[in-house]
């Protein structure tokens, strides 16, 4: 997949570790917040992704599609589809203790993906320069090895917790801050803007 410069990593970016409280590879993340539409169970509709800590800075998730996430008949929507890469990749700020937000995401379909199939999607980080977190990842077809069908590479910039609290909802931010419950793993604020 060609890239453009801004989902280049810059020379002087390194290549990160894991945090020192990072899980261990094969810990399921959970969901973040109960409401998010990639993640949460209480999301009507939502693709409920399902996160485990891989190797490194990677993470390792699964989306089953389902007949509500159609976008031509039988097939996924290819919006939906970004979303669970969006929700993949992000889940890697978790596994650097940083709560980070979406800067630019592309994704590339090589397949369709049918109603009924599960993509497996390896996310991982390629260098960190700064705030920017650069990352990529590959989805494929009902098997950690089966085809690729989507590809993805991001962005993300980390930010402080302050964002989601000037910025979201006051509503849903009072709720989450009043709720200790609804904060999952820490990770309540590990959100897209």
């Amino acid at each position: 997949m060609s890239r453009p410069t801004s989902l280049t990593p810059p020379p002087e970016a390194v290549v990160p570790q894991p945090h020192p409280d990072a899980p261990s590879p094969g810990t399921e993340l959970g969901e973040h917040y109960s409401d998010c539409f990639g993640c949460g169970e209480a999301a009507p509709g939502g693709l409920r992704l399902r996160t485990r800590a891989g190797e490194g800075v990677s993470v390792d998730a699964e989306f089953t599609v389902t007949s509500q996430h159609q976008g031509a008949p039988g097939l996924a929507h290819g919006g939906l589809l970004t979303c669970a890469f969006d929700e993949a990749l992000g889940a890697i700020g978790y596994m650097l203790h940083t709560t980070a937000v979406t800067g630019h995401l592309e994704t590339d379909f090589r397949r369709p993906v049918p109603v009924g199939s599960t993509l497996y999607i390896h996310a991982w980080c390629e260098a960190v320069a700064g705030r920017k977190i650069y990352s990529r990842a590959v989805g494929r077809l009902d098997a950690a090895d089966g085809p690729i069908a989507v590809e993805a590479a991001a962005l993300f910039v980390s930010v402080g917790l302050e964002h989601f609290v000037d910025n979201g909802r006051a509503e849903d931010v009072r709720r989450v801050l009043d709720n200790p419950d609804l904060i999952k793993a820490g990770r309540a604020f590990e959100v897209n803007p």
